[in-house]
């Protein structure tokens, strides 16, 4: 080496492997410091909690009749996994007093599906369960959620409930009063009747023909009787991949045909011929959801897989045959390949959707599974990039959850994005956890996601997951995301009170009092379901809109005189309202209340206002139902307001 010591200067420079080494460990520093989040002071946290206050009230009883369900015999092992969801809830108008302090929670512990009025709300609904009466139910059918709409467009509000071990029901509103015989008329979804395992449901006018339409995901493959306990092996597989399943349920585009109310109520919907591929169709997929992105005026899809790639669907239906494109997103030079939609592997949960860049265009959030020492992937926080979100086979979405803040959550699973303190700026709330036991099963389920992908879908190859014993991300807490003023956000859910370490599944959003506060509801698994109810103190002035449309047919009256509407209504499914002028804020919203996984919200949109608002200029978009889309303007003061659209166009006041 001519006198050069080994690993010295050679000419003046280092030697290539001195260099290499040094880079990487420039390059792993650079990285920890891009990977470690921002501290932030506790002083910064405790001004952030101080715009908010919540009460938790109970929404069912604390005993708890067990806490596992029975399999089939292929499952038996891990029972506690099959057992792992079912747990819902909704808030809406069942009774129909104008507000939505009703609730519909699902309760695994007696697979009860109970509808009653939210504690402290003044409703006077009657306890009322909801039991398939008539129609072909057993032990081997299991209750999953439950979705409240007006399915045959009478005025009043029925109940979807769907299932692990059977098809849907229809629980059609009669005018008898509530709490009595004949209430509701059970119905079958579809004839006949098949053997799904339902895990999300979203309602939408597919293809636009100004009736809402239905998007059915099941999980585990049709035909699969998964909860019965002498069923033999036939569909009863597990996933093909952990990241790449393309053998679970299909998903099934139900379009609306027809309704009748009256003594003998009935909703008819048919299955036009699959318009996803075969692939897209088949994921496992655990929560949906449904937004007009481009403004066209037709429900574009997102389907949020477990055990593959999300998938985006642009719609591009016609009447009577609905049709999506496949869209995936743009890969930068450093982006990952899982953080594409499209693309990704990670465990889709739960999606939502909101404006969380103030650009008026829709944001989508997805929960996944981010657990340290875990699953750990990273919760997407797609921000539109652009006012041209589609182009050609690409849409223009890029994920900014790490430098929002947003990346990890636990194990998570529902989400929703909604204004908590009531000043424009957009809160984020999750529910999380997965089974709750003793002994810390991850070791195993990592084990288990290295399997080789031709043992993975055998469920006897599957480690034993047993309940009371075994505990998968058992205790995670329920975050809270509130922003800071520099745009990151930050859990305080602690600060709140709200970060409960029950197992949860679904949320569900609404204003029960009709004052402006936004409260929302948690279903547990296999533990009691609470109601958040918003306290703070701090009063602001909001815009809320109950947006309907006349109940009945496709007719066009002649132009609608001033002053206040008659007749029944019905929620207009698909409406948007903007906000036009003020100061920053959300401006925009969309009536889509069945999106996500196990949790439905009410069919309104409440807005934060700027201080002094006087009439507020809106500008709102519709389809009658004869499919027609129209655009009109109100000025609306602060408060709550039913707003009319109807079939001439007109916007009129229908009571507040």
């Amino acid at each position: 080496m001519n006198g050069v010591p080994k690993g010295g200067i050679l000419n003046g420079r280092f030697p290539r492997s001195r260099l290499v080494q040094v880079c990487s460990v420039l390059l792993l520093v650079a990285g920890w410091f891009v990977a470690s989040l921002p501290e932030t002071s506790d002083a910064d946290a405790v001004r952030l909690a101080r715009r908010f206050a919540f009460e938790r009230v109970p929404l069912n009883g604390a005993a708890a009749a067990r806490d596992v369900r029975q399999v089939a015999p292929a499952y038996r092992h891990i029972d506690h996994w099959i057992s792992s969801v079912g747990a819902a809830v909704a808030l809406a108008d069942v009774e129909g007093a104008g507000r939505p302090a009703d609730a519909c929670v699902v309760d695994p512990r007696d697979d009860s599906v109970t509808l009653a009025p939210v504690p402290g709300s003044g409703g006077r609904m009657p306890t009322t369960r909801l039991t398939p009466s008539g129609l072909p139910f057993d032990a081997t059918m299991a209750p999953m959620g439950c979705t409240p709409g007006d399915y045959n467009e009478d005025g009043l509000t029925d109940v979807l409930v769907y299932y692990w071990g059977r098809s849907p029901v229809l629980f059609m509103r009669t005018p008898h009063a509530l709490g009595r015989p004949g209430a509701f008329v059970p119905q079958e979804l579809v004839t006949p009747r098949q053997t799904w395992n339902t895990n999300a449901v979203s309602v939408a006018d597919v293809d636009g023909d100004g009736h809402a339409d239905l998007v059915i995901a099941n999980y585990f493959p049709d035909g699969a009787r998964v909860l019965d306990p002498h069923a033999s092996h036939g569909r009863l597989v597990m996933q093909r991949s952990m990241s790449a399943a393309y053998n679970g349920g299909r998903k099934h585009i139900l379009l609306w045909r027809s309704g009748q109310g009256g003594a003998r109520p009935s909703a008819t919907y048919t299955e036009p011929p699959s318009p996803l591929p075969d692939r897209t169709s088949k994921g496992w997929t655990l929560a949906t959801g449904v937004q007009d992105i481009d403004g066209d005026g037709l429900p574009d899809l997102y389907l949020a897989n477990d055990f593959g790639p999300d998938r985006l669907l642009r719609n591009v239906s016609t009447r009577g045959r609905p049709r999506f494109e496949e869209v995936k997103g743009v890969r930068h030079f450093t982006t990952p390949k899982s953080k594409v939609i499209g693309r990704d592997s990670f465990k889709g949960m739960g999606v939502a959707f909101g404006d969380l860049d103030g650009d008026a265009v829709p944001d989508i959030f997805v929960s996944n599974i981010t657990q340290e020492y875990g699953l750990l992937e990273s919760n997407f926080a797609w921000l539109s990039q652009g006012r041209k979100i589609f182009q050609g086979g690409t849409v223009r979405y890029d994920d900014h959850s790490e430098s929002l803040g947003l990346a990890r959550s636990g194990w998570a699973w529902d989400v929703k994005m909604g204004d908590f303190a009531g000043d424009g700026r957009t809160e984020i709330v999750q529910a999380t956890g997965f089974v709750k036991g003793r002994v810390n099963r991850w070791p195993q389920l990592q084990e288990l996601a290295m399997t080789n992908d031709d043992l993975l879908n055998r469920p006897g190859a599957w480690p034993d997951f047993r309940p009371g014993r075994d505990d998968v991300s058992g205790h995670d807490h329920d975050p809270f995301f509130a922003r800071l003023p520099g745009g990151r956000f930050l859990d305080i859910s602690g600060r709140l009170g709200v970060d409960d370490r029950s197992v949860s599944r679904g949320i569900a959003l609404a204003d029960v009092q009709h004052d402006g506060r936004l409260d929302y509801a948690v279903a547990n698994q296999w533990r009691r379901s609470f109601f958040y109810r918003n306290v703070r103190t701090s009063r602001s002035p909001y815009l809320g809109l109950r947006l309907v449309r006349p109940a009945g047919g496709c007719t066009v009256p002649a132009k609608a005189p001033v002053g206040r509407a008659s007749g029944p209504v019905t929620p207009a499914i698909g409406a948007s309202a903007r906000l036009l002028g003020g100061t920053g804020g959300v401006r925009t919203g969309q009536v889509y209340p069945a999106n996500g996984h196990a949790g439905v919200s009410a069919p309104e949109l409440l807005f934060g206002l700027d201080g002094g608002a006087a009439n507020v200029p809106v500008r709102l978009s519709w389809r009658d139902a004869c499919g027609t889309l129209h655009t009109g303007e109100a000025r609306l003061a602060p408060g709550w307001h039913t707003v009319l659209l109807t079939s001439d166009g007109s916007i009129r006041e229908a009571g507040s």
